[in-house]
Formats: structure tokens, sequence, C-alpha cells
């Protein structure tokens, strides 16, 4: 999870998402922030994240991240 990690690093560089098990809750990230992160992840893994998923659920841990992008067919280099 790196790459994802990487990302969220230039999103938000002043937090350590890893310590987080909920990016909003902790004030790690706002919608703004998901929008941000939405659009690198689809430029990253040229691919077009449904809006229906675009959800603080799917983008509130590492963890969570990780299984949207595998229902997305991304399991390597993430």
């Amino acid at each position: 999870m790196k790459k994802i990690s990487d990302i969220l690093s230039e999103i938000r560089p002043e937090y350590d998402f890893a310590g987080s098990s909920d990016f909003f809750e902790d004030g790690y990230l706002d919608s703004f922030d998901l929008i941000t992160l939405v659009a690198a992840l689809d430029k990253e893994y040229h691919m077009k994240i449904k809006g229906t998923d675009i959800v603080p659920e799917h983008f509130c841990n590492l963890e969570e991240i990780r299984k949207l992008m595998k229902g997305y067919g991304v399991e390597n280099d993430i």
C-alpha cells in the first residue's frame, strides 16, 4: 500500500495515515481531499471509480482503499 500512502502524503503531508483507522473522523481528510484522492487514484491506475463508490466509507483507511481498488481489479503495486 506504499503507492496509496504516497498519494495520501502528497494530499496531506502533515499527517501519518498509517496510524489512523478513520481518516475522516480523525480530521485527516475532508470532502475536497476525497475528490482529490479519487482523481489521483484514477490517474495513477488508469481507471474510473464510479460515483456510487465515492463515499467516505470506502476511503476511511488504507485497508478500505485497498479493498475498493481490489474490486476494480487493482491488486499489485498498491
